[in-house]
């Protein structure tokens, strides 16, 4: 019998030939990974994340993704005849952290991104080295110590969990892919017994101060040194690494606002600094700043509570918080109870520096030509010292005491919590706070971005640049500089203005010329300036208008051309603080003392002119070596916030 088999199909099995590698780049880079496989017939392929997901769109051999967070791939391969075989896992791993030096044309070799640091360590403690480097594939490890192998520690953090005098010596990582291989810094180990051994140096995650100076007062005495001492201070704070915010003349609301964006700013080894110079007392043991708003005469709701500052700065966790107030701390109606301020438990690294003691006034004082605050004067003068905060107020305390102008009736006041030797001078270490950083980054660019410098060329033939300097964060000065001229025109000049008018409150009546000079770069010499001041209430864009002036030689007439020029809402104005939210408090979004304080109208009344002896009691008053200020005795009504069982004097 003759029978027939059925035709045996031989399927020849699905072999990869070429596997993904795992890679180590920064957050953001584009990456392909790639699988090269032999079978018979058409194969398909799909790559899977860990948790066997789907990458959507993920059906070639090769994979390009951009690394957003870190990463497991695998690629499933498969043939017609139902076969299939996966490649090996592969890790992609995102770092974020800088990534400035990798070159632009970066192919994959290892990039040391973070070199090991030097340690000096007590004996019997862990060691830890960390070494990452960037690289596709991902780059392997290998430990030395004084240039031998080590042959166990092959990953990119080195850990002795109790390390010996055995341990010393010097440390390097080799780093190598396919590509090449590259050699971390070597850095020396030292083993210490405890009493070698050195404090550990402090440092911050940021730097933030606010600093707001309050001179224009609609209804009280105005004050000198302000323009000048949150000047001056600013520049040193900022020689010091600190993210500066500069404002003067605020509203109630205004500071308020402010005192927000600056509570946001704040996070966890934060240095925070607060600082005021203007109108101020003290009240049932707490310091009140005075809005230039206030009414006359003024309660505590009309101003501000420094201690609800201090408050929350500390619920932000900063690792220093401190405030310096240049302002008067007379006593008002002590027998009045103030709402409660609901105290932290006890909170270390927390300091405030008092222009005056207790139930004092504070002065300002002409210097060279200039008014300044007594105490920022000397407080400028230390600022720099890279000793411990309390030390750098204690000189200056001792500067001001020795000061004959005001002896007997001013001395600086230090309270403090500082439990380690914090310094203004701590060097900013991010490691670990990257992300925190970017954001904070992001919301102090958002009151110091200044527009860009603008060229405009007019038809006469003329051309002129336009630039932009930030005085303060809500103070801009706008610079024309005639660039080219034309030889049809003569006696060219160049105005500049803008809509909507903004108040230059330099130039009212009593400015000294002493502000002058805060207001010209001295690399510039322009054509024309103009200062644009207030902007905090600016709510639409601001447009320069640019006139050109000048004779025609053919017609012999004087003729304008104009051109206007739209810069936003430049420095502080981006940030709205005429429109402060009331809402329930929120520790990453909103101060905590944003609902406790009341509202008040923010339109501002008519400035009135400050007559000769109507002077409102217990101010900074200025003093010079020939006249000291006398004590007027008119006092305010007072109430605090949200309580109004006190008697109001009539």
């Amino acid at each position: 019998m003759t029978g027939s088999f059925p035709k045996r199909i031989m399927i020849n099995e699905i072999v990869i030939v070429r596997h993904p590698v795992s890679a180590c780049v920064p957050v953001n880079h584009k990456v392909t990974l790639r699988v090269r496989a032999e079978g018979k017939g058409i194969l398909k392929y799909q790559w899977f994340t860990d948790g066997a997901k789907e990458v959507p769109g993920g059906t070639q051999a090769d994979l390009t993704i951009k690394a957003q967070q870190t990463q497991l791939y695998v690629c499933r391969v498969n043939d017609q005849y139902c076969n299939c075989v996966f490649s090996d896992w592969v890790k992609v791993k995102v770092l974020d952290i800088d990534k400035s030096g990798l070159p632009v044309d970066w192919q994959g070799e290892p990039y040391v991104a973070i070199n090991p640091k030097p340690q000096k360590i007590q004996s019997g403690t862990k060691l830890t080295l960390r070494c990452t480097a960037f690289g596709i594939p991902a780059p392997r490890y290998q430990w030395y110590r004084n240039g031998r192998p080590l042959l166990d520690k092959t990953s990119d953090t080195l850990q002795i969990e109790c390390a010996t005098g055995e341990h010393r010596g010097t440390y390097l990582c080799s780093l190598s892919n396919t590509l090449e291989e590259r050699w971390s810094e070597p850095v020396d180990v030292d083993i210490v017994q405890s009493d070698q051994l050195p404090p550990a140096a402090l440092t911050a995650t940021d730097k933030v101060a606010l600093l707001i100076g309050n001179l224009n007062y609609f209804n009280h005495p105005a004050l000198m040194a302000p323009v000048v001492d949150v000047h001056e201070l600013g520049n040193l704070l900022r020689q010091l690494g600190f993210r500066v915010v500069s404002l003067l003349d605020l509203t109630r609301e205004e500071m308020l606002a402010a005192i927000d964006k600056f509570i946001q700013l704040l996070d966890k080894g934060v240095y925070g600094l607060f600082y005021y110079a203007g109108h101020g007392y003290e009240h049932a043991g707490r310091n009140y700043l005075v809005a230039v708003d206030a009414p006359q005469p003024y309660r505590t709701e009309n101003c501000v509570c420094v201690q609800r500052i201090m408050l929350s700065m500390q619920e932000r966790q900063t690792a220093l918080s401190l405030i310096l107030l240049d302002t008067c701390r007379k006593w008002y109606n002590q027998g009045c109870i103030p709402s409660a301020i609901m105290p932290l438990a006890p909170s270390g690294n927390t300091v405030y520096g008092y222009a005056t003691c207790e139930d004092a006034e504070a002065f300002e004082v002409q210097d060279g030509g200039k008014s300044t605050g007594i105490f920022t004067k000397y407080l400028n003068k230390h600022i720099l010292q890279a000793e411990k905060v309390t030390h750098v107020l204690e000189k200056v305390s001792e500067d001001l005491g020795r000061d004959p102008l005001i002896t007997g009736k001013q001395a600086v006041e230090i309270k403090h919590t500082l439990k380690e030797p914090r310094s203004l001078a701590d060097p900013v270490r991010t490691t670990g706070h990257t992300r925190e950083l970017h954001l904070r980054d992001a919301c102090w660019r958002q009151a110091n971005e200044l527009p860009q410098k603008k060229r405009l060329m007019f038809l006469c033939g003329v051309e002129v640049e336009v630039s932009f300097s930030a005085l303060y964060s809500n103070v801009l000065i706008a610079f024309a500089i005639v660039k080219t001229t034309s030889p049809f025109i003569q006696d060219c000049t160049v105005t500049l203005s803008s809509i909507p008018t903004m108040e230059d409150i330099f130039s009212r009546t009593g400015r000294s010329d002493e502000m002058d000079s805060l207001l010209f770069m001295k690399n510039k010499n322009p054509d024309c300036t103009l200062r644009l001041c207030a902007l905090q209430k600016l709510k639409e864009s601001m447009v320069i208008k640019v006139d050109l002036h000048y004779t025609n030689t053919n017609s012999k007439l004087r003729q304008t051309e104009s051109q206007r020029v739209d810069i936003g809402k430049p420095l502080v104005a981006s940030c709205k603080l005429y429109r402060r939210i009331h809402a329930a408090p929120d520790r990453k979004q909103e101060c905590p003392f944003a609902k406790s304080m009341g509202n008040i109208s923010n339109s501002k009344p008519p400035l009135h002119q400050t007559l000769v002896g109507s002077c409102r009691p217990f101010t900074r008053k200025a003093v010079c070596a020939a006249e000291i200020a006398v004590t007027w005795s008119n006092e305010p009504e007072e109430n605090d916030e949200n309580d109004f069982s006190c008697p109001i004097k009539p």
